[in-house]
């Protein structure tokens, strides 16, 4: 049986299964604090008899290095008091059991080029309570001196747009910081699919979301963005995302025929799904 979480900074979502393509059970929990939410998790997975191998796709920032003497730690997160937490040596001392641990966004990232055998590269970019990305190149999860931090590239301001500070409390009017769905709350004070389909909202964040569509498809050039998350739910949203990214693009990239915007194909199961391949890699 495989094991696999989901930990994001609201829920973490769990599951077992002989594949990931068969889950048997589910669960999903509120993220409060390490001890009280991974005890509980550790529990539910007890319950469901023993797991030979666990797959992890957390929140960051997290050490993703199997060197470095942290590794399998959550990092310097904003999230209140998950700050060096040690998630895979919990889970692997509580499920005696080996884990796999990478992104949340990577997770899902490998779900989604696994349904797209032609798709050679691929990015899954979250838009959210955060926004984040994962990257997949060849099959395999990119891994560099971090992971990637998609979120917190520096778009150039909308004419509309130019005195929202950004709540980043890092950078402040980074990407996250401008088209989170806390920054379209703070700005507009709803959600943006609770605004009139005209409203500026949708112009502006649809192209901040499509300058770093357009920097992913020049950068790495990468074949498929799948844009996940709950802002990315919008209707229109993904179209408009992606007319602009065509604008921006100009037609330049040598690729650019071959380059596309999704919806993810796994739908809210992406990541999950995806941790449960990061378990079958062990087992």
């Amino acid at each position: 049986m495989l094991g696999a979480i989901e930990a994001g900074g609201t829920k973490f979502v769990l599951a077992v299964g002989p594949s990931p393509d068969r889950i048997t059970a589910r669960h999903s929990l509120p993220t409060t604090t390490p001890t009280e939410t991974l005890r509980a998790a550790a529990d539910w997975f007890a319950a469901q008899g023993s797991v030979g191998a666990l797959g992890i796709g957390t929140f960051g920032p997290a050490e993703l290095d199997r060197k470095a003497a942290n590794w399998g730690h959550i990092t310097n997160t904003p999230k209140p008091g998950w700050q060096d937490c040690d998630m895979a040596g919990f889970f692997a001392d509580a499920l005696s059991a080996p884990v796999a641990f990478d992104t949340d966004v990577n997770a899902a990232a490998i779900a989604e080029a696994a349904v797209r055998p032609a798709c050679g590269s691929l990015a899954y970019v979250t838009i959210g309570t955060g926004i984040g990305g994962g990257l997949v190149m060849r099959g395999e999860p990119v891994h560099g001196a971090g992971h990637p931090e998609m979120g917190h590239i520096v778009p150039r301001r909308h004419p509309a747009d130019r005195d929202f500070p950004g709540i980043c409390p890092h950078h402040g009017d980074c990407l996250e910081g401008l088209a989170s769905g806390p920054a379209i709350h703070a700005r507009w004070g709803c959600s943006l699919s609770q605004l009139p389909a005209d409203h500026i909202a949708h112009e502006v964040i649809a192209d901040y979301i499509a300058q770093a569509c357009h920097s992913l498809f020049a950068i790495a050039a990468v074949e498929v963005i799948v844009l996940g998350g709950g802002v990315s739910k919008t209707p229109g949203l993904i179209d408009r995302i992606a007319a602009r990214t065509r604008e921006i693009g100009a037609g330049y990239l040598p690729g650019h025929a071959r380059q596309r915007i999704e919806a993810p194909l796994h739908g809210d199961n992406a990541g999950i799904i995806g941790a449960l391949m990061l378990a079958e890699h062990l087992a």
